[in-house]
């Protein structure tokens, strides 16, 4: 596809209260769409609208309700009416203001040719919803810098504990170990049962069963503490005998050929090992992106300049997030590192699965 060209239109952001809809907003009409805005409460991933100005000044000749999930690098059209392409005109020139990397919209109205037209490429539909979520069927994506990531499979988590086990299987997807017709509620299980501390997934036990289902994978742990993780919100008695079980799955892992790295994981790392096609399954808090500290896995898988491209297998349906914000979803590195610094001592925990021998890497990112 030629590069898309853009023009420039006269536009206003301004922020989105389902309480009290512009009027200028309600004349455009499409009450359908601006219910579907108002069906979820949005605060929390910025909602504004951006508009576009008519001939007259005063009336809008278009609209976008615009959302992302906050400490990230892109922004989500839902929908657009009026005079839709003018409306996402502005939206990409707002986000190259912010100098975000990405535009993504929802397929709730827009057609593929639509898209197409107006610059962006399909997403592939996931593999599966996560528990409870609703979404589109469809997607699309527009990177800004003329930066190009593989697309991995999509597959939301179905349970509210199987993110580790997902972000393997998706890894192992985008690697080409694993069919993606493979990548279904049973693998997810499957996987999960294998690496469980009951019920998250911390990170030696993930890398040893992630060894046992693929033994010719290369399979590194990275966990800058030598104790037992993830157990301070259990009562004594329950840390007790995951530690054990954490301490278990270190003997297993020297027994199987899991190194376990002690060194802090930097995000410049996390750069080199993506430039080596390697997969870095990441744990992190979702308080940055969400609003709750929940420790969480996501695959990292690429990067542009100015961030890292991960799969997050969870969306938070109550806030409007789908998978397609959780798809090739990009985070500036200063984001992630706050995000993977897990309290309440700052650990940090990965598995990197290793990838093709020559590739060429990467440069690192300035200042990561």
């Amino acid at each position: 596809m030629p590069p898309h060209q853009d023009t420039l239109v006269k536009s206003t952001v301004v922020p989105f209260d389902p309480a009290a809809l512009p009027a200028r907003l309600e004349r455009l009409g499409h009450h359908d769409v601006l219910e579907r805005w108002r069906a979820v409460d949005r605060s929390a991933h910025d909602p504004h609208i951006v508009a576009v100005v008519g001939d007259d000044g005063e009336d809008w000749a278009a609209a976008a309700l615009v959302t992302a999930r906050p400490h990230t690098a892109y922004l989500k059209i839902v929908d657009a009416v009026g005079d839709v392409p003018a409306a996402v005109e502005a939206v990409v020139a707002h986000a190259r203001d912010r100098e975000l990397v990405q535009v993504k919209w929802e397929g709730w109205t827009v057609t593929p040719e639509a898209a197409a037209t107006a610059g962006f490429v399909p997403l592939s539909a996931p593999l599966t919803h996560a528990e409870e979520a609703s979404g589109p069927g469809t997607g699309h994506v527009r990177w800004l810098h003329d930066d190009a990531v593989d697309e991995p499979p999509y597959y939301g988590q179905t349970t509210h504990f199987t993110c580790g086990a997902v972000t393997a299987l998706v890894a192992q997807a985008h690697a080409g170990r694993l069919p993606r017709e493979s990548l279904d509620r049973r693998a997810e299980l499957t996987l999960w049962r294998d690496a469980t501390n009951f019920p998250a997934c911390e990170p030696v036990g993930l890398g040893v069963a992630v060894r046992r289902a693929w033994p010719s994978s290369p399979v590194t742990v990275l966990l800058d503490v030598d104790r037992p993780v993830l157990l301070g919100h259990y009562p004594q008695d329950e840390q007790e005998w995951r530690a054990v079980l954490q301490e278990t799955s270190r003997a297993e892992a020297g027994r199987v050929g899991v190194p376990i790295d002690s060194h802090h994981l930097s995000m410049t790392a996390i750069r080199s090992a993506l430039g080596r096609r390697e997969h870095v399954l990441l744990l992190v808090s979702l308080a940055e992106m969400q609003g709750f500290d929940v420790p969480h896995w996501v695959l990292c898988h690429g990067a542009v300049p100015g961030a890292v491209v991960i799969e997050d297998p969870w969306t938070n349906t109550a806030a409007g997030d789908t998978w397609v914000d959780a798809h090739l979803l990009p985070v500036p590195p200063p984001s992630l590192d706050a995000m993977s610094t897990i309290s309440p001592d700052g650990f940090r925990g990965a598995v990197i699965i290793g990838g093709p021998e020559r590739c060429t890497a990467l440069p690192p990112e300035p200042g990561a």
